[in-house]
């Protein structure tokens, strides 16, 4: 959870959503994702946190 009010995390997509269910999908599109290899970074909100941990066998948190 976020201490401070500027608190990122960056998120990179490793694995493709092909034959996985549409709520899968729908979370990776709402993460801002939608091809392997792209990144982004996000607000560190819990609403966040559990839509990483929804896809966390699609996803990998980059640390910078």
């Amino acid at each position: 959870m976020a201490k401070n009010e500027n608190a990122t995390v960056t998120v990179r997509q490793t694995a493709s959503p092909i034959r996985r269910k549409s709520d899968q999908r729908a979370t990776l599109v709402g993460l801002g994702l939608n091809r392997v290899g792209r990144e982004k970074t996000l607000e560190d909100t819990p609403s966040v946190r559990g839509m990483i941990a929804k896809v966390a066998h699609l996803t990998k948190i980059v640390e910078k």
